[in-house]
This record gives C-alpha cells, structure tokens and sequence, in this order.
C-alpha cells in the first residue's frame, strides 16, 4: 500500500474509533475545517495537528517570560503565563474526557488562548488598549490578538491555517466573564467568524459563546485555572492569608487550590448537559455550574479583585511602565515611518512580509510586534532608547 494511502487509512480508523467514543453532540475532528483548503498526506486528525502547530509557533515560546498577575518578581514558584495555559489546558481536558468531548480540540484552544498577551499581563492591555485607540485603530484585546497571531501574523505572515473550531474558542474564551452556563453558537463560518472579529472590536463587551461544547469548556476552565492559583501565588507573596479567604466560600469550595479545582471541576462535570436528549433537543445543552456553586465562585473572584488583582501593596512602577510603553510605541512607529532602523530594531522590520505590512496600517504592525514581546525584551528594547526601566522586586521564594 502506498504510504500516502496508508497514513490517510490510519487517520479514518482514528476518526471512525472516535465518533464511536465521543458523545454525539462533541466535535469529531472530521468535522475540522480551515480558511485555506490542505492537501492530506498526514496521519494526525485535524485538530491535533492544530495542537502540534500551536506548539511549534514562535508566539507559543514567548509565553515562557509573559507575566500571568504578578509582575517583575523574582520568585521561582509564582505562575507565568506558559504554566497557566498548561493548567487550563490539564483542567479542560479531564473536563472533556468525563463529558465525552474531543480532547484533542479542548488543548488546541486552550493552548492557543492567551497568546495573544501582551507584556505584563492585564495592564499591559489596559495601555496598549490606549495607545491603539489614540492611533485610530480598536481597542486592544488579548484574545483578538491571539487570532491575529494565529492566523495572520505568524510564518511571515500567512498564518498557521488553523480549524475555524479552534479560532473561535480562542477568540471565545473571555475567562474574566462570569457564566453560570455557556451554550454553544454551533452555526458559524469563517463569514459569521469574522463579522464576529470585528464586532468584538468594536464593542469588547459583547458577548460571544463558543461554537462548540468543548470551546465552552475552555472558556470555564480558564476561571478555575487562575481562581484557587492566584490565591496561593498571594499568599506566597505575602499579600493575604489563608484565613482571609470569605469563610463560606472555604466551606463550600475549599480553602487550597487543589480543593478548589477539584470541586468546581466535580460540578461542572455533575451539572452540565452534554447528551442529546430527545425531549429538549441538542440546542438545550450546555456547560456550567450549578446554580450554588456559581454564586460561591462569583464570590470568590471578587475576593481576589479586592484583595489580589487591586492590592496597593503589590504594585509594580506601573507609571514607569506606561511611560516605557509609549515611548517604543512612538520609536517603532519612527521605524515604520521611515522602514529603517538600528541593528537592535533589525528583527522589526524583517519578522514579517511585505505582503503583510501592505495590509496592515503602520500602527497595528506596531502593536502586533509589541504585543507580542516578552515582559524581559520589552524592558530591553524600553533601555535601548534610554526609558527608565523599573527594577524586579525580590519576594519569598
């Protein structure tokens, strides 16, 4: 047999023992579908190769230096964005296997879903949102730039081709949003997708639920991976004890991240909906907590908003940071300008097509390369045109 023909017999065997497995209302992978048609030699089903090629993206390095909350603190056992992408990633799976969804698509989105970050976490978005709207461009929104990596940035360019299911989980997953129960839009396109883009755009508070159930999983799972760990990076830090936490919530979840995960992941999989039912029909499932459980977590990301995200006793140079950002905003903007530039700005001007930089306005390459920075570089590149940097900050380790 022909090796072309054989691999392609191995991929149908893995989509035929797959639909066998897979709840009827998952996503099988023959379902996958891209913008730009594939010839098939390959013996991986569409969205594990959606994985694979997130993983081998340039962007997927860089979330090794990408701050996930606390920022420029030398401590080993504080989470950066690499390990929470990975506990989304564990946590939507174990999800997904108890539900019967394909796993293979819940660990593409979720590690695909926070790419789009910028240097410095949530704040760096608050600035950069600024700066992209005082150069006439939509605010900035990390899961919009996520697709823009994925799929219009990367390889020069041209993108990693990836299944319309994937794109819109990334794009979907908005995981400081609070829902009780997500039910899947399934009738999408790359037409709806993208009228979608642009419309989140312009209004970052509209919501839009993920196409699939596994989608929806991610989006969850992205609030119980963050939740219980964002706890013990503070009180690792010093900034709150254990015995702060609202007592009911302790109660109810638990007092530890372990036990926090462990319960939401339990009701999730206990209250969600996932098996066509013939007296309501596949358009009633959905994924999501109970009504009590919920209200208990709603609770406890206020907690953490209060006494961990909005902390005065953590609180980088911020003001600093700003100033940093607005000037290599400027000084690349200068390049653009005039498509010339140092040694130190060569990467700028050669990570990228010409193709790419005709449709694109100077502005969003610039974000594009800045967003796309790690929290060290940025600081480099900050030096490099004589910003003031701030220093790290040594905690307990």
């Amino acid at each position: 047999m022909p090796l072309n023909k054989a691999l392609s017999s191995l991929r149908e065997g893995l989509n035929q023992e797959e639909e066998r497995r897979l709840s009827a209302l998952a996503c099988p992978s023959r379902n996958g579908f891209r913008r730009r048609q594939e010839e098939r030699t390959d013996y991986r089903q569409s969205f594990a190769q959606d994985c694979d090629r997130i993983l081998h993206s340039r962007a997927y390095t860089r979330y090794i230096d990408k701050t996930q909350v606390f920022s420029l603190v030398d401590n080993d056992h504080i989470s950066h964005r690499v390990l929470h992408v990975q506990m989304v990633s564990r946590i939507a799976r174990t999800v997904g296997r108890f539900l019967g969804l394909n796993e293979d698509l819940i660990e593409a989105i979720a590690l695909g879903h926070d790419i789009g970050h910028p240097p410095f976490g949530h704040e760096g978005e608050r600035i950069l949102d600024t700066l992209c709207k005082e150069q006439g461009l939509d605010g900035f929104q990390h899961n919009i730039q996520s697709v823009q990596f994925l799929d219009r940035f990367e390889r020069k360019g041209r993108g990693w081709n990836l299944c319309l299911q994937v794109l819109d989980g990334i794009f979907c997953h908005d995981g400081e949003a609070h829902s009780t129960r997500l039910i899947p839009q399934r009738k999408k396109d790359f037409l709806i997708f993208d009228r979608e883009l642009r419309a989140k755009g312009h209004d970052p508070l509209r919501r839009l639920p993920p196409m699939t159930l596994e989608g929806c999983v991610v989006r969850i799972s992205d609030t119980i991976a963050y939740i219980g760990r964002d706890i013990e990076d503070a009180i690792e830090l010093g900034l709150i004890d254990r015995k702060e936490i609202p007592a009911h919530c302790a109660r109810a979840l638990g007092n530890t991240n372990g036990t926090i995960v462990y319960t939401l992941v339990t009701d999730l999989i206990s209250s969600s909906r996932h098996i066509r039912d013939a007296e309501y029909g596949p358009e009633q499932d959905y994924i999501g907590f109970s009504r009590e459980t919920s209200g208990l977590l709603l609770e406890l990301k206020q907690f953490n908003y209060e006494r961990i995200y909005h902390n005065p006793a953590f609180k980088p140079d911020f003001a600093m940071i700003r100033t940093c950002y607005r000037n290599v905003f400027e000084h690349f903007m200068q390049i653009m300008q005039k498509r010339t530039g140092s040694l130190d700005c060569k990467g700028f001007l050669t990570s990228m097509t010409e193709e790419y930089m005709n449709l694109h306005p100077p502005a969003a390459v610039v974000r594009d390369y800045l967003a796309g920075m790690t929290d060290a570089f940025f600081l480099h590149q900050a030096k490099i045109i004589g910003c003031a940097i701030p220093e790290r900050t040594c905690l307990p380790n």
